[in-house]
């Protein structure tokens, strides 16, 4: 959607087409390519307060999680280097990746259908950038430096004392803040007990640990206290991906270009309509209040993250001057041009169903997963043995308990039936929950009934009540025997 030609609108030509130079640069940079620093105005309203409610709950959830467990199991532990994964508390190992890849193609189809839908709402509501920029850290500006016009005043001036001990002051704390979100970032990864047990034992016990500290809390620094809204605008992908995913029945933060045009200044007492005039006062809070940097009347941008500052900014300004509030809105494209209700399109219905069928097959997996997975593998270079008639192969087997119990098991041949096992210990073998269990068996066949050298066989693994909890086929060895038709 474009700027409006006024005469145009006037003379009810509709929407004109005009050159967008807005389109051409980005809202924060000057066109010698400096950086242009946005002070946004401190937003008030509903949309404000709902967004503070889901922020404080899902930063409630952030510093909870790592303290929470599920049968003695963290809630969630990615530990990438000692490869432990616990998702719901259910552990998870390398060899159920196949599992967490399908999760992950299916959130990207979610955000696919949900981006079509719903546009941009998860940037301004729930990614994890703008609830710690807008909720802790830029709250943080507001109350050590003030609103927009303090900040600007405060930016302008010397380095004197106020402005000094000012900016020392929300530097300071910006690190703290940093810190403290990369020390729970880390309890994602190693757990809470391991992260205090670093703390404990000091920066020089465990000088690596310390130096990926402080420099992912640089990161997190750099990023809330310069980069700030060019995470949005330059780095992130999500917002190159939404131009390719929404079209005119997406539902977005829309100006009402129809209702606000010709857009004129505030006069008491003025009848607007007579006079040719949209709803629009052009009194720029839309402007000053957003996070990015830019103007919502110019239409759908790259830059905007749904935040809905600029709808309170609006709504409050509608009120004050006595007009209908909503001129800036959640809407679809269609229904600011044609007055059309929204409506999901045969292209949400495809992806949707594609959606579906991902989570009843992951959760399929999930539920499918099996309590225990087991391997008998021959020794590296060992072979078979003949002794009192019966060929015997040795096998090392190792046991994954995937469950919150302990399990004792047996071993039965299931194919071919006449299988003898002896083991190396006791038949009955003890697997802690969430922990391997290896050891040596050896399987032996009447040697009248191996008739190839090299047969594959069937090993199940029983639990006590007699349940078959995993299966694996492997192969027997014997001598050869020359087959004579």
């Amino acid at each position: 959607m474009s700027k409006i030609d006024e005469e145009a609108v006037k003379g009810g030509q509709g929407q004109v087409m005009v050159p967008e130079t807005y389109r051409d640069s980005i809202g924060t940079m000057e066109q010698s390519g400096k950086r242009k620093w946005v002070f946004p105005r401190k937003p008030k309203g509903k949309y404000t307060n709902y967004r503070e409610l889901v922020s404080y709950f899902l930063l409630l959830v952030y510093f909870t999680i790592p303290f929470i467990k599920i049968n003695g199991n963290p809630l969630f532990m990615f530990n990438i280097i000692d490869r432990e994964f616990f998702i719901a508390g259910q552990p998870f190992y390398p060899q159920d990746f196949f599992i967490l890849t399908l999760g992950a193609i299916t959130s990207l189809i979610f955000i696919i259908v949900f981006t079509i839908a719903y546009g941009r709402i998860f940037c301004g509501w729930i990614c994890p950038q703008t609830i710690f920029m807008e909720s802790v850290f830029r709250k943080i500006e507001y109350l050590i430096e003030g609103d927009r016009n303090k900040q600007m005043k405060l930016d302008r001036q010397e380095w004197n004392t106020e402005k000094i001990w000012k900016r020392c002051l929300k530097w300071t704390v910006y690190a703290i803040i940093s810190l403290v979100i990369t020390h729970f970032m880390f309890m994602y990864i190693v757990g809470y007990q391991e992260v205090f047990n670093i703390i404990e034992a000091g920066p020089f016990a465990n000088p690596t640990n310390f130096i990926v500290m402080i420099l992912f809390t640089s990161a997190f620094y750099f990023v809330f206290a310069w980069f700030r809204e060019q995470v949005c605008t330059l780095v992130c992908p999500y917002g190159r991906l939404q131009g390719v995913l929404i079209d005119k029945d997406t539902v977005n933060v829309f100006y009402d270009f129809k209702r606000g045009e010709n857009r004129s200044k505030w006069r008491n007492g003025e009848d607007r309509k007579t006079a040719g005039k949209g709803d629009c006062i052009d009194c720029q809070q839309c402007v000053v209040v957003c996070p990015t940097g830019i103007d919502i009347r110019d239409g759908q941008q790259l830059e905007c993250i749904n935040c809905t500052a600029c709808i309170d900014a609006c709504d409050e300004v509608m009120v004050k001057v006595g007009l209908p509030k909503g001129l800036i809105r959640y809407a679809t494209e269609n229904e600011i041009e044609n007055q059309t209700k929204f409506k999901f399109t045969g292209r949400m219905k495809g992806f949707a169903a594609i959606l579906v069928l991902l989570v009843g097959f992951l959760v399929f997996l999930l539920y499918n997963r099996g309590d225990m997975e087991t391997k008998f593998i021959k020794p590296m270079g060992s072979t078979f043995f003949v002794r009192d008639g019966k060929i015997t192969n040795t096998y090392n087997y190792t046991f994954l308990n995937k469950t919150n119990e302990k399990k004792v098991v047996t071993i039965k041949v299931l194919e071919p039936a006449h299988g003898e096992i002896s083991y190396s210990s006791t038949s009955k073998i003890t697997v802690d929950r969430d922990k391997i269990s290896k050891g040596t068996i050896n399987i032996s066949f009447p040697e009248a009934e191996m008739s190839l050298s090299k047969q594959n066989i069937t090993i199940g693994v029983y639990d006590m009540k007699g349940k078959l909890v995993d299966s694996y086929q492997t192969y027997f060895e014997g001598p050869f025997k020359l087959r004579i038709p």
